[in-house]
């Protein structure tokens, strides 16, 4: 290693995403590492200085969310990137695409003929019993059967390779972060992002418009989209301003749109004006006061019957979330082989269903190997990381898992591949994943990159920025 990685550590039972285990830089990384060691420690700061800055400067939030209150905060952004081959990343697209393939398939037959349950493949009662399930969507088919448009999926690698973590196909999040990060690091490393000929991302909003486009019941080449949001007050509404302006939508809140004779239509100063496509940022409950949640105050009634009727498209459709909870995700594997007939290309990581009385005792027997997730929590809330738990906190966390089984999957703990970091003005490795989007209208589409999460604490593992995680770029590199 060079000297300014001298005291970057590597362990063989961690896969490296720069370095080989003998200290040598992984091929297409040996341009990076030669900048990054001719840098000044001045200039590296500077670097890092201004990546942060123009997070700072564009507003770019989220917010975690405590006991008594919500606090914002910026995201915390590392000025390296994160690089993968193009045949890395042409095996992710293909494995991502063929899985979003089985997921749309699967959510069609949930709520039609339920052929998957009939044969045995998965258990009713892991469809039936979550909370996700919406009965009311039975018999219902979305426009080109997509009942997910935007699904966002996380990625990890170990050394055995890349594995699927979670799929998230509700109101999928971090896109804009995606493309932030791009504009940050472009900005700031533009010599070395030019000369490392990356593949570019910057055109997402242009691909998410032309799904939404493929969705529109007018079958017009210019219907009228809106994005709907809960409100500024939203953990994500910076990512609901910045892509409304990236697709030509109305950003529009439930107050704004109203239902007449099954039509969706936005209140404007000129009048009523009709709304084709809602891509809609708002969770199911508060949709539809007339369907799901009556007190809310957030949705439009009448927007269901509008929808099923087929006078407008949503995307994500309602419903999506019994495809992305975490008892259902151990299943996504079998639902690739049952309805595509082929092997599946990404890999689940091993599950243990607490609904199972054996996988049960496995997982209170061995709490302090394993991480183990609530099934219908995101953001790295209600989970338990065993080795990092105190023997207090894993007994009292044994006693919820037993108290309610159904509610608990465990994993494995990985060892999540690491990427070095600028920490402290020095290069230390930090555990990653990915977060790449894919579309999907009457084709699929998935831009070459992903929102690139950071364990920034020294030795975790939980990358969520809701838990002190950050960002970096991703840069696929052409052939």
């Amino acid at each position: 290693m060079s000297d300014r990685f001298q005291n970057y550590s590597l362990d063989s039972a961690i896969y490296d995403e720069m370095f080989l285990p003998d200290g040598q830089p992984r091929d297409g990384w040996q341009r990076l590492q030669r900048e990054l060691t001719d840098f000044s420690d001045e200039e590296l700061a500077n670097i890092q200085e201004r990546v942060t800055r123009s997070f700072s400067n564009e507003g770019i939030t989220f917010t975690v969310y405590g006991d008594d209150e919500a606090e914002e905060r910026i995201i915390p952004i590392d000025c390296i990137p994160r690089l993968l081959s193009a045949a890395e990343w042409d095996t992710l697209a293909a494995g991502l695409e063929q899985r979003l393939r089985a997921l749309n398939l699967f959510l069609q037959d949930v709520y039609g003929e339920a052929r998957l349950i009939a044969d045995g493949v998965i258990p009713p009662e892991v469809v039936y019993e979550c909370p996700h399930y919406r009965p009311e969507m039975r018999g219902f088919t979305p426009p080109q059967g997509t009942w997910v448009a935007v699904c966002g999926t996380d990625v990890v690698r170990t050394n055995d390779g890349f594995r699927v973590l979670e799929d998230n196909l509700r109101v999928p999040s971090g896109v804009s972060y995606m493309i932030a990060n791009r504009k940050a690091a472009k900005t700031s490393l533009r010599r070395l992002y030019r000369d490392s000929r990356v593949q570019e991302v910057e055109h997402y909003g242009r691909l998410l418009r032309e799904a939404l486009v493929e969705l529109a019941p007018s079958g017009g080449a210019n219907p009228r989209i809106a994005l709907l949001t809960p409100g500024v007050y939203n953990s994500a509404f910076y990512e609901h301003m910045f892509l409304a302006r990236e697709i030509d939508a109305e950003l529009v809140e439930g107050r704004d749109l109203l239902v007449r004779d099954g039509f969706v239509y936005m209140r404007t100063t000129g009048g009523l004006e009709r709304i084709d496509v809602i891509y809609r940022r708002v969770d199911d409950d508060f949709l539809d006061p007339s369907v799901f949640r009556s007190d809310s105050v957030l949705g439009i009634p009448g927007l269901i019957d509008a929808y099923r009727r087929g006078n407008v498209a949503l995307a994500n459709a309602p419903g999506t979330g019994v495809a992305d909870d975490k008892s259902v995700y151990a299943y996504v594997p079998d639902m690739v082989r049952y309805y595509l007939n082929a092997d599946p290309l990404l890999q689940n990581v091993e599950t243990y269903l607490c609904r199972r009385p054996d996988e049960l005792e496995y997982t209170l027997d061995n709490l302090d190997k394993l991480v183990v997730k609530r099934v219908g929590e995101s953001g790295g809330y209600g989970m338990l990381v065993g080795p990092h738990a105190s023997a207090d906190e894993r007994a009292e966390y044994a006693e919820q898992v037993r108290a309610n089984p159904n509610d608990f999957i465990s994993q494995p703990t990985l060892a999540l591949s690491r990427s070095p970091c600028l920490i402290d003005g020095r290069f230390e490795p930090r555990h990653v994943d990915l977060r790449p989007f894919i579309l999907h209208g009457r084709e699929t589409r998935i831009v070459p990159g992903a929102f690139c999460r950071v364990a920034l604490r020294r030795g975790s593992l939980v990358v969520n920025s809701s838990q002190g995680g950050g960002g970096k770029d991703v840069w696929v590199l052409e052939d």
